[in-house]
């Protein structure tokens, strides 16, 4: 996927690549800030970089969960992060109108695991020309995924990645089988999900848990394994942020774990 950004930086780099950011936009200072950390790491380390947030939750738990602070202004969020540091941005579709919406401020459309068999939303994303990340559904297995990738390729678009985030463990936990990233890899380049694959969802209180202890663990068993790039969702105080707290990565944590799984990369190249 990366060999359609123009503007992602280290394109030639043999590192993995990385999309990182906060769950959801909750801020232009905050999405600055974040933009900007991450980039002086991603540099140090050669990492190809895509910044992520969500202009939009749709899929929360209750009713009275936060969804965005306005989805003009979260995109156009967006679009200043990507021009500022000249780097690619993405951010999920919930609905068909959404991806012509958003394919005019971001690079790359997410399409969400719980609608990756969504027909008519992977063919109008594929139809923006945009490059399309694909969620697998916790309840698919990695074989299905080569049907949704070959829905927006089918459509006219090449530019695909899967993101592989865990499979459905009982009611209220998520499972990585890294045997599914090297199946996967036959249909699309495979980005590991790290944070969402710690989630512990379907909790009594109706707020999505989390192992974020684990994030470490997780990420490097998917470089290790051959995954193309990481998704990583990062916030200077999650205990604080507005969505996904309770898995998401303290960014001042960020680079020690991004310089181990460099070296990680390193060894197996």
């Amino acid at each position: 996927m990366i060999q359609y950004l123009d503007n992602i930086q280290h394109k030639n780099s043999t590192n993995f690549f990385l999309i990182a950011g906060p769950c959801i936009i909750e801020g232009e200072e905050m999405a600055m800030k974040i933009a900007e950390k991450i980039i002086e790491i991603t540099n140090k380390y050669k990492i190809p970089y895509i910044f992520k947030g969500s202009f939009k939750k749709a899929n929360r738990s209750r009713v009275d969960s936060f969804t965005t602070i306005g989805e003009e202004k979260s995109l156009e969020i967006l679009r200043k992060v990507g021009e500022t540091f000249n780097i690619p941005t993405t951010t999920d579709i919930h609905e068909n109108e959404h991806a012509a919406l958003a394919a005019n401020y971001v690079d790359v459309l997410q399409i969400p695991a719980f609608l990756v068999r969504q027909t008519d939303l992977l063919i109008a994303a594929a139809k923006t020309g945009k490059c399309v990340s694909l969620k697998k559904g916790q309840f698919l297995s990695p074989e299905s995924m080569q049907f949704a990738v070959q829905k927006v390729q089918d459509s006219g678009n090449p530019k695909t990645a899967i993101i592989e985030r865990g499979n459905s463990f009982g009611y209220t936990d998520l499972v990585v089988d890294f045997r599914g990233i090297p199946t996967m890899r036959n249909y699309s380049p495979v980005i590991l999900d790290v944070t969402h694959s710690l989630q512990q969802p379907n909790q009594s209180s109706g707020v999505t848990g989390g192992r974020p202890e684990l994030i470490e663990t997780i990420a490097k068993a998917g470089i290790a394994v051959g995954a193309d790039g990481l998704f990583i969702e990062t916030h200077p105080d999650p205990s604080c942020a507005l969505s996904d707290g309770a898995n998401m990565l303290q960014l001042d944590k960020l680079e020690d774990l991004l310089q181990k799984l460099t070296r990680v990369r390193e060894a197996i190249l």
